[in-house]
Order: C-alpha cells, then sequence, then structure tokens
C-alpha cells in the first residue's frame, strides 16, 4: 500500500500520517514513513523526542550524498537524471515505534520549473518507494499543489486529501483529484478532520462524494494537547486513533 497524504497546512496530515503509520506498525507490517513537508514533524508524532527530531539530517541537505548519487560538482554542472537510490531508506532511515522514518527535506528553488540535483535526488527517492511491493509506503505531504505540478508522488496507489469543514478545504479536494488524475492517479480520498458536531460532518457528507470520504475525525483536546507536548497523538488519544483505525479499515480492503 502507497499512499501520499496532502491537503492544505494545519488540516492535521501529520495526525492522520503518524497514526496509520503506526497502526501499521503494531499489525508487524514493514512501514516507511517519508516527511515531504518543509516543516518536518512526523518525527515527533510518531513518538520521537524533539533531541532525537533536531539530529536528524533531510536527504535534500545531504550535499555528499547528492553530488556521490547524481555526479554534480561544483566542477561538474551535468547530473544524472536518474541516480540509483533504492539503498536511501536502508541506510538513513530512522526507527521509531517501529515506523522507518525518512525525512525528506525541501529544495528552495527560484522557480517551479527549476531542475537541481537535489530536486531529481528527491524525486528519484519517492519514486523508488512505490517499488517496495510488500512494504506501507505512507507519505506526510508538504501543503498545497507544488508536489503535484512537480509529479514526486505520482506513482502512488492513492492519495488522501485531509480536509476541515469549509469550502477552501473542499476547493483543495478538488483541484488534487484534478491533478491527480493528470499524474495518472486515480483514486483520491477524503479524511475529514477537526470535525465539531453533526452539523459539520453533514456538510462533510453534502460537498464529498460518499465514495470519497474514508471517515472523519472529530476535534479533539488530546490530539492538540500532544501537538503543545510534542508527543504521538496514538499515545495521546485513544478517541482520535479509533477513528483513524476505521478509517485504516476501510484503506485495507484496497489491498
Amino acid at each position: 500500500m502507497k499512499i501520499a497524504i496532502t491537503g492544505k497546512g494545519g488540516v492535521g496530515k501529520t495526525t492522520l500520517s503518524s497514526t496509520l503509520a503506526r497502526l501499521y506498525a503494531d499489525e508487524g507490517r514493514t512501514v516507511l514513513a517519508a516527511d515531504v513537508d518543509p516543516d518536518a514533524n512526523l518525527g515527533l508524532a510518531l513518538g520521537m523526542t524533539q533531541e532525537e527530531v533536531d539530529e536528524i539530517i533531510p536527504i535534500s541537505r545531504m550535499r555528499t550524498l547528492v553530488e556521490e548519487r547524481t555526479g554534480a560538482t561544483a566542477a561538474n554542472k551535468f547530473f544524472k537524471l536518474n541516480p540509483y537510490v533504492a539503498d536511501i531508506p536502508e541506510i538513513y532511515a530512522k526507527e521509531v515505534n517501529g515506523v522507518k522514518l525518512l525525512v525528506m527535506g525541501t529544495v528552495d528553488v527560484g522557480g517551479s520549473g527549476c531542475v537541481c540535483p537535489e530536486h531529481v535526488m528527491l524525486k528519484a527517492i519517492l519514486s523508488s518507494l512505490t517499488y517496495r511491493k510488500n512494504d506501507v509506503v505512507i507519505m506526510d505531504m508538504e501543503a498545497g499543489l507544488e508536489h503535484l505540478a512537480r509529479g514526486t508522488a505520482a506513482n502512488m496507489d492513492q492519495f488522501i486529501v485531509v480536509i476541515e469543514p469549509g469550502a477552501r478545504s473542499v476547493q483543495t479536494y478538488r483541484n488534487v483529484k484534478r491533478l491527480a488524475s493528470d499524474l495518472g492517479v486515480k483514486t483520491v480520498r477524503v479524511v475529514a478532520n477537526k470535525v465539531r458536531n453533526d452539523d459539520d460532518e453533514a456538510y462533510i457528507r453534502s460537498v464529498i462524494p460518499e465514495e470519497d470520504l474514508l471517515g472523519c475525525i472529530y476535534y479533539n483536546q488530546d490530539v492538540i494537547e500532544a501537538d503543545r507536548q510534542g508527543k504521538s497523538p496514538y499515545d495521546f488519544s485513544p478517541e482520535a486513533t479509533r477513528e483513524i483505525r476505521k478509517i485504516k479499515a476501510i484503506l485495507d480492503k484496497d489491498e
């Protein structure tokens, strides 16, 4: 199973990503969680300490590794567009609570059309993850739609768009569905987060097709407290974990 979790900033992508990863790991599955968000905090949500997270160097900042795999150096501006990266997760992933975490980092570029060794490296790694046949791969994507435009998650089985009960979040879902179709990703599902009451859930069900809606995660003070303390929501909120377990049960039927 290969899932990319996307949506606007602050909607709860990392809460869903980390809890799904922990649930699959508890079953003894090999789980690789890729943190593709520039504001990388998936490690904390999986149960790492802040000190452990601070020690992680994102792949995009490993200049020696990028030069070695792509052939790009200060003296050589030409580089490989398909560097060998299949061994990267085994070498650089950090294990936490049974989940292998790979922090990708980001590439600061002046324009969306820029191609640089770091970008090529990240795209190659993300692509290689989709070929891990028996593994569960969960990508916690950056906010917005830029990653779709760049095609960095084009080979995933499906996208899950995390939304809030509001028109702007719903519009993001529609945009992701349109762009994903252009990339050949046919399955785009929705998880509604921070649902406060029956009216919120009724709104979500009125604007999201039934076949696309995986479920709702209700507004939960325990999840907020976990975030404040830099802890895993999986360890703090039995109710949110129960709701996400129901979502996982639907995903399991796709395998």
